[in-house]
This record gives structure tokens, sequence and C-alpha cells, in this order.
């Protein structure tokens, strides 16, 4: 994988081997389209918790301790 920059250096792109992207749409199902749509339902739940995130932060948990929590209840 090559990043690609511009002359300020700052990061633009991405060049990923062929090899490397073929494997990558055989893992990601899906990957290879342009543009994914996101159901209305899933944006929903998304506007609910950032919403209440913003009446809450200090209500949150690090993803760390989230994992912990996950790998602990199985």
């Amino acid at each position: 994988m090559q990043f690609i920059s511009d002359s300020s250096g700052k990061t633009t792109g991405v060049f990923i081997p062929i090899n490397e992207w073929n494997e990558l749409k055989r893992k990601f199902k899906g990957l290879e389209h342009e543009e994914l749509e996101v159901p209305d339902w899933h944006a929903e739940i998304v506007r609910e918790r950032k919403e209440r995130y913003r009446h809450n932060p200090d209500q949150t948990e690090d993803f760390d301790s989230s994992l912990d929590d996950i790998d602990n209840s199985l």
C-alpha cells in the first residue's frame, strides 16, 4: 500500500495494489461500490444516540472499557 501526498506533504490518497484490493473485496462484500446507502432506520438510531450524547456526555464509556465489559459478559 502506498500513500499519495501533495506538495506540502499532506496525505491525499492511498494506492492499494490489485491483489490487496481483491482480497479486501472478498472479505468485505460490497466494498467496491462507490457509495453505500444507510437505511433510514439506522440513520435515525445514530441521530438519537448523538442527541443523547450531547445531553449527557459524561455518561459515555471509552472503547477499551466497553470491550472489557463485552469480554466479561461472554
